[in-house]
């Protein structure tokens, strides 16, 4: 299991809680809890490992255009970059209010 660990300048508040996906073959599971510090935490948990420079870009991209400011934990199981992009878009959908950057 490798842990690691990312953080993101943001700028816009969500709403509430969210949960999306499951920890299941392909797929992740995205825990979002809102902050009221101006940067996006992220911790990602993934039994692959070695993908550190793949994960940082993903998520890079990710926040550049939702700089929402949260604790986001992620629990992988093996899933494509776009997997955890549309994961992470329906996070912050069932959190509330969001924009893009």
């Amino acid at each position: 299991m490798e842990t690691m660990f990312f953080e993101y300048p943001a700028t816009k508040e969500l709403a509430n809680k969210a949960h999306v996906g499951v920890v299941g073959s392909g797929d992740l599971e995205v825990l979002v809890i809102p902050s009221d510090e101006p940067r996006t935490k992220v911790e990602v948990r993934t039994g692959m490992t070695g993908f550190d420079e793949t994960w940082g870009k993903v998520l890079g991209r990710f926040f550049n255009q939702y700089a929402v400011q949260a604790n986001i934990q992620v629990n992988d199981f093996g899933a494509t970059p776009g997997v955890v992009s549309l994961r992470l878009a329906q996070a912050l959908e069932v959190s509330g209010k969001y924009e893009r950057a």
